[in-house]
């Protein structure tokens, strides 16, 4: 398999092990400073992955330039703001159709590509992105409603999540491009320019808003390792997908990581799986099978 197949696979493994942690973690501390721990507790590590990288293959740091400064800077707030569109989403009724509308970042990262980065996708690439994020839909359980969909602002913020989301992937593929390097590098140096402007930034906020949750951070420090070694891993397996691969590409592949989450939840449970959800699921494998094979 080609590279960018490897890393997306173990990137969507790494993002459902981290959902679990940080979805523990929150009972513990407020939305930005969960949000904070994937970044502050991750940067050491990406830190030493990117040193050992150069190390390994022999290759000067790589100088920043204007256009990469300014891509890997807008998808550090493009990513933030995404994630607190989410979290507004929350407060609003039915926040699960919200959540699930979030979820159509795959197809939003598709048809931004193609009308901003000129990077259209074939025919096939665009029926397995849409079977892809129609099997997600159904596996998350969720009915639409017209009140739900259009009546209620969660909704919103869920589309705008996505699409924020959306947006940090294609501006890290160009982020890294921007480079002119090895791309496993470029993809490594992405990430820690992007966690170091994120920490700094949600820890200002932490700072100003809720002193006492940097203590927190500090005494779950072992969940919080959990958190940002995971997330660290999950965050090299996109970066150095989205450098070598069409992003929505990346993206509907990415998508397996439902797949996954649903197993393990079941796993872990030993709830039954419904009929619809193995529909989701069929249509997942039938969206990465479409990617793989003939896209």
């Amino acid at each position: 398999m080609e590279t960018w197949i490897y890393f997306t696979l173990l990137a969507a493994f790494m993002q459902a092990v981290r959902t679990a942690g940080q979805k523990q973690l929150s009972g513990h501390l407020n939305a930005m400073a969960t949000t904070a721990v994937r970044y502050v507790y991750a940067l050491p590590f990406a830190a030493l992955y990117l040193f050992w990288l150069l190390q390994h293959r022999e290759i000067a740091l790589p100088t920043f330039n204007h256009s990469f400064i300014e891509y890997a800077m807008i998808a550090s707030v493009m990513q933030i703001i995404g994630t607190a569109c989410l979290v507004a989403a929350f407060k609003y009724r039915n926040f699960a159709v919200a959540t699930s509308l979030a979820k159509t970042e795959a197809i939003q990262v598709a048809i931004v590509g193609a009308l901003v980065f000129s990077t259209a996708l074939s025919l096939l690439g665009w029926l397995s992105v849409i079977v892809g994020v129609i099997g997600v839909l159904i596996v998350s359980k969720v009915k639409f409603t017209y009140a739900d969909v259009f009546q209620n602002p969660g909704a919103g913020f869920g589309l705008a999540s996505g699409l924020a989301l959306a947006v940090t992937t294609l501006l890290i593929r160009e982020a890294s491009l921007a480079l002119n390097t090895d791309l496993m590098v470029s993809a490594a140096v992405t990430l820690v320019f992007m966690i170091t402007v994120q920490s700094i930034i949600s820890m200002v906020y932490v700072y100003f808003q809720d002193k006492n949750q940097i203590f927190t951070m500090l005494t779950k420090w072992r969940l919080c390792l959990f958190v940002g070694i995971t997330s660290v891993i999950g965050s090299i397996g996109w970066f150095t997908g989205a450098s070598y691969q069409n992003a929505a590409y990346v993206k509907a592949l990415g998508q397996v990581e439902f797949f996954i989450t649903l197993f393990l939840t079941y796993r872990i449970f030993k709830e039954k799986i419904t009929k619809m959800e193995y529909l989701g699921m069929f249509l997942i494998i039938a969206s990465v099978a479409i990617l793989l094979l003939w896209a």
